[in-house]
């Protein structure tokens, strides 16, 4: 079947990733009072935007080619497999982001205390200097609330928009 001139599953797919993207910003805004231009591409935060567009992916391909299609089958796996790497590895990857930051600003208060009682003649220990590494993103993965807040935003837009299906 197609659906006319333009990919319409495609197209809700997109609109189900702005959307999740323009509400973590607005959300995040909210939350720090401040402005994140990353936050409209970056990934991790609520609701997940991964989650919202494979969510729609997965309606919008059921009720374009049909729940019993290999389109539906291979939307659906992929959704699995996204929202479980969500919530799990790239989860815990941004847990291990924010303790090694941590860790890191540490280590530079130690630094710190440590170069104020000895003179000048420690410039090969200065080289080194960990204050010009840059944090590592610690927004990665989604705790469960963000994947199912996303999964529940693709649905509805998936189901909110009209399909009109043309015989081929």
């Amino acid at each position: 079947m197609r659906t006319d001139e333009f990919n319409v599953i495609l197209l809700i797919a997109v609109i189900s990733w702005v959307s999740a993207q323009i509400i973590k910003t607005i959300l995040h805004l909210i939350k720090t009072k401040k402005f994140c231009a990353e936050r409209l591409t970056g990934a991790g935060g609520m609701p997940s935007a991964h989650s919202a567009t494979v969510c729609s992916l997965v309606i919008s391909t059921c009720r374009v080619c049909g729940i019993c299609s290999a389109e539906f089958a291979l939307a659906m796996v992929l959704a699995m497999v996204v929202m479980y790497d969500a919530t799990g590895v790239r989860r815990a990857a941004g847990l291990h982001a924010k303790e090694i930051n941590r860790l890191r600003r540490m280590v530079n208060e130690l630094d710190e205390e440590f170069m104020d009682k000895f003179d000048d003649n420690v410039d090969e220990y200065t080289s080194r200097n960990v204050e010009e590494t840059k944090d590592l993103k610690e927004f990665l993965g989604h705790t469960p609330l963000e994947v199912l807040a996303g999964a529940l935003l693709g649905i509805i837009i998936a189901m909110a928009f009209p399909i009109v299906v043309v015989p081929v």
